[in-house]
């Protein structure tokens, strides 16, 4: 059976969710520490994700040769995780075509940029491990072990802590960060922090004080101190939070609502927090990706298959894509012309023009494609 995070998909009426696959907590690990990469053979024991109710569109060739030519201003591979058959493709972005796959551990689900900026992230949430991965090259440089169900991890600002979100496992774990002379960095367990049903995504204010995270299945919040590790609060929100977003001020977090239609949005500076506004964007609101411009923030809704960019002044949608199959992770080219977003019922990386509003292009990877990133990109705020 699948995991409910993988579970959604498109339906002319109604949302969809699987029961949750049974998963033994494994006991609490010591500090990670290298190891060989898992093996080509490895894969999850998950089956594939469910086809969409309407098929994906044929894959469309670019409409113009300036459309063709476009995602070219992206010059380093775009790394596409699949999480059912532990790969991460390496996308050539000057043809855009599949280069190769790399074998990950166990579901993959999310990726994130180490603090020296050369290595990326790969959070193998079943295989309790992180791979780490040359954002030039896609080379597998080591493989750090031992890390509990890391679903989704964050670095704080500050890059004195590391934080994973066990989402099989219900609690957040808390690492200190170590920077050694020689280069890299590593971690180390400082705190195992229980929390609700499936802790699914992070987010950290930009004074690395506090941790926010999504309870998927218990439908609510909560916020970690960092200095204290221990909980500030935790409240009730709406239907399967997934994502959470916070603005540059630290003042709203955003957090969609894959069992409904809306994100919401709420004012963190008041303990606890305050709802301040329920925002309609299409039904299976879930993964958030800033605009660049510290004033507008895209979010995927997995069911409608669009996307919608929110106004972080105003708090309401200002425009919307089409983005095929179950729209999930998104990273944005430089200039922003194009959004490239994980179709996760259709194996494909999904090209979107944001000018002619339009899919240009998509990619065949693997099973169920998830975290998307490439180092050449618009700012994350």
């Amino acid at each position: 059976m699948i995991s409910r995070r993988d579970c959604l998909r498109s339906s002319s009426a109604s949302l969809l969710a699987l029961s949750l696959g049974a998963c033994k907590p494994t006991t609490a690990a010591s500090p990670a520490s290298p190891s060989t990469p898992p093996p080509a053979s490895a894969a999850p024991t998950a089956s594939a994700a469910s086809a969409a109710a309407s098929a994906a569109p044929a894959t469309p060739a670019a409409s113009t040769a300036s459309a063709a030519a476009a995602p070219f201003s992206v010059r380093t591979p775009i790394f596409v995780l699949n999480s059912l058959d532990a790969t991460l493709s390496v996308i050539d972005p000057l043809t855009m075509t599949e280069l190769r796959r790399v074998p990950t551990g166990k579901e993959p689900h999310h990726l994130y940029l180490s603090p020296d900026e050369k290595s990326l992230l790969v959070a193998n949430a079943v295989g309790d491990s992180i791979t780490l991965v040359d954002p030039r090259s896609g080379e597998i440089q080591r493989t750090l072990t031992g890390i509990v169900d890391p679903y989704h991890l964050r670095f704080s600002p500050d890059m004195q802590w590391f934080v994973t979100a066990a989402n099989r496992l219900d609690h957040i774990d808390l690492y200190r960060v170590g920077r050694p002379a020689g280069g890299g960095f590593d971690i180390t367990l400082v705190k195992r922090v229980p929390a609700g049903k499936t802790p699914s995504h992070l987010a950290i204010d930009t004074r690395s004080t506090v941790v926010y995270a999504s309870l998927q299945d218990s439908d609510q919040l909560i916020a970690v101190d960092l200095a204290t590790q221990t909980p500030r609060w935790t409240v009730p929100s709406g239907k399967m939070p997934a994502d959470v977003y916070l603005t540059p001020d630290d003042r709203t977090l955003l957090v969609g609502l894959t069992g409904d239609s809306v994100v919401e949005a709420y004012d963190v500076s008041v303990s606890p927090p305050k709802l301040i506004r329920r925002i309609p964007t299409g039904a299976g609101a879930h993964a958030f990706r800033a605009w660049g411009d510290r004033r507008h923030v895209l979010v995927s809704n997995r069911v409608a298959n669009t996307i919608s960019r929110i106004d972080l002044q105003t708090l309401a949608v200002v425009d919307t894509y089409p983005a095929p199959s179950g729209p999930d992770c998104m990273d944005l080219s430089p200039d922003r012309r194009f959004i490239f977003v994980a179709s996760r019922w259709a194996g494909k990386l999904t090209v979107i023009d944001t000018e002619q509003k339009k899919v240009v292009r998509q990619v065949s990877v693997g099973k169920s494609p998830h975290g998307v990133w490439t180092l050449d990109h618009a700012p994350r705020l």
